[in-house]
């Protein structure tokens, strides 16, 4: 079972199992936690608190956003216009960009 996580025993991430645990989530939930972006900044809120209790560094939180960033940007249409700037935002940024957008919306969360 532990295969199927992204956070090992160890609680290191393992960044290529982001979007497979992403992708796995329920449809349901996925469309509620997007119906609104204060909903999705709650959500991702309670997944940075967890991180940080596990001892994340805000570093591995960002790398951790920008896979999930990814993953939206690719497979799930923008719900409202926070969500379509960001994706616009996602589209048009360099790498070193992105990784910067990703640690803002950690900081902007916490």
């Amino acid at each position: 079972m532990e295969s199927k996580h992204m956070v090992d025993k160890e609680r290191d991430v393992d960044m290529n199992k982001v979007e497979d645990t992403v992708s796995r989530m329920d449809e349901g939930k996925k469309d509620e936690i997007l119906a609104s972006f204060e909903e999705f900044k709650s959500y991702l809120h309670s997944k940075v608190q967890i991180g940080e209790k596990m001892g994340m560094s805000e570093e591995t939180l960002a790398k951790t956003a920008e896979k999930v960033a990814d993953y939206l940007a690719a497979h799930e249409d923008p719900r409202n216009a926070e969500e379509n700037l960001l994706k616009e935002l996602w589209k048009v940024g360099e790498q070193e960009e992105r990784h910067k957008l990703a640690h803002m919306l950690v900081r902007l969360v916490k």
